[in-house]
């Protein structure tokens, strides 16, 4: 590996802490942060739910657009780095007017609204030009893998950092200025100066391939976006798998997870902090090894072991979560379990990742044009649709088992330590009464929702990719062979 290839391998992967931090803040935490500093009623759940809904389709259908756009930039720093570089100081911004400010009701709503979508543009800029990059490292197959694994590695560090410190600090006896509204706000500002500062890694190290760069901007319309996914049947096969699977992946994470830890074992951001730490960690050695294994295991095999993996850990959650009643064992054991779920699940994402940008060459053997940037902007397109569709089962969970009549009591107490009105302690106290007025039912309810769900729709995308998806590891290097000889030939 020459010397530029090997700093690649560095420079690239240091971009995204910062990025999955303000990532993980965002998407992860906003409805955790609504739900525990705002007082909400049906209409304004209702009203909230329908703009996350709304602004992440936007976002979903903005991102083959936004590929266009920097599929035709040229410029002297290469067509990726400049959007990377507005792309995350504009978020930077946005998310950190999310996070604070005092507004209550409508008007929150409406404010919410405007930062929302802004959020959707300004992400988008910066998530397509860094994952657009891949294919312009290296075209060969295990050098992807690297660059894919390495990137997905760091993204897990940001990501878990956040997952760690965020609870921690905002939820329970460890939080910043003793309520959750204040302490949100100080986290978003560190995140986002943190963010620009790691980004700064891959626009000042990072060295693209731009030999496409010499040559005229190739004019896309939408018709041609729609029928470069459309005529790619490996692609639409990889969008639809990819799709489900980060539907049932995001549940936990998108707020019924850490809801039903405060209402099952009490209100401690440290203790939910450790079931997602823990939940993680696993994943740290895919992170790490996935090149390694996957050299040696095919990828369908591999989702055949991960696919029984993720079963077990969640008949495990279950399990504990319906017959076990000492809550330091129950809770130990729901831990474990999702750590193997989790450890199945990225397995699968990983996997996906790569199985996505494969269909590049797929369309260049097929078509005579790779439109990398269309095509890799499909994957956040559907993680994006994907965490739309997480909203609408996280808003109908907590309509359906009744957590606002709980969280709006919580939320009156941490406004009220905010004002003064009460100290942190006396907040604590009235809050542990509040979360004992909890119904085994409505966690039971939650348990099933962040358990049964996923696993369903993960062996669905089982199933779907065992069939349907061709692109395996002797048929890519074919796909390869191919496509270099024809290059030799012209």
């Amino acid at each position: 590996m020459i010397a530029q290839d090997k700093k690649n391998l560095w420079m690239y992967p240091l971009g995204t802490v910062g990025r999955d931090m303000v990532y993980t803040l965002f998407t992860n935490y906003i409805l955790t942060f609504i739900l525990f500093t705002r007082t909400l009623d049906p209409a304004h759940l209702a009203a909230i739910t329908a703009i996350m809904i709304a602004a992440r389709v936007f976002d979903a259908l903005n991102d083959p657009i936004m590929g266009n756009i920097i599929e035709r930039t040229r410029t002297k720093w290469g067509k990726f780095k400049p959007w990377l570089l507005i792309g995350i100081l504009s978020t930077s911004l946005v998310v950190y007017a999310a996070f604070n400010n005092d507004l209550q009701g409508w008007p929150f709503v409406i404010f919410f609204g405007g930062i929302y979508f802004l959020y959707s543009i300004t992400y988008t800029m910066n998530d397509i030009a860094y994952w657009g990059m891949v294919p312009a490292l290296s075209s060969d197959g295990h050098s992807r893998n690297q660059f894919t694994s390495r990137a997905t590695l760091f993204a897990g560090i940001g990501g878990t950092l956040a997952a760690i410190l965020i609870p921690m600090l905002t939820t329970g006896s460890l939080t910043i200025g003793g309520n959750t509204a204040t302490a949100y706000g100080v986290v978003a500002l560190a995140i986002c100066i943190v963010s620009p500062l790691f980004v700064s890694f891959t626009l000042l190290g990072v060295k693209e391939n731009r030999s496409d760069m010499a040559k005229p901007a190739i004019k896309v319309s939408l018709k041609m976006i729609i029928r470069t996914i459309v005529s790619n049947d490996q692609l639409l096969w990889i969008s639809l798998i990819f799709l489900i699977q980060q539907i049932g992946n995001g549940i936990v994470l998108g707020g019924v997870g850490s809801t039903y830890i405060y209402f099952e074992f009490g209100y401690s951001g440290a203790l939910y902090s450790l079931f997602t730490t823990v939940g993680m960690s696993a994943t740290a050695f895919l992170m790490i090894f996935y090149p390694a294994i996957s050299k040696k295991v095919p990828r369908k095999k591999l989702m055949t072991i991960m696919q029984i993996v993720s079963a077990v850990g969640y008949c495990f959650m279950l399990v504990a979560g319906f017959l076990m009643s000492p809550a330091t064992t129950k809770f130990m054991i729901i831990t474990a379990g999702y750590m193997l779920a989790n450890f199945g699940q990225y397995c699968f994402y990983l996997i996906m990742m790569i199985s996505i940008i494969n269909t590049v060459e797929y369309h260049e053997y097929k078509f005579g044009s790779r439109n990398e940037a269309i095509i890799t902007s499909l994957r956040p397109f559907l993680t994006k649709l994907g965490s739309a569709l997480v909203v609408a089962i996280t808003s109908a969970s907590y309509m359906v088992f009744g957590v606002t009549g709980f969280s709006n009591r919580i939320s009156e107490m941490e406004n009220q330590t905010a004002r003064m009105l009460i100290t942190e302690a006396e907040k604590l106290s009235n809050i542990t009464t509040i979360l004992n007025e909890v119904q085994k039912s409505q966690t039971k309810g939650l348990l099933v929702v962040f358990t049964v769900v996923p696993l369903a729709l993960m062996f669905l995308s089982y199933l779907i990719y065992q069939k349907k998806y061709r692109l395996d590891e002797g048929e890519y290097d074919r796909l390869c062979l191919e496509l270099a000889k024809r290059n030799e030939a012209t």
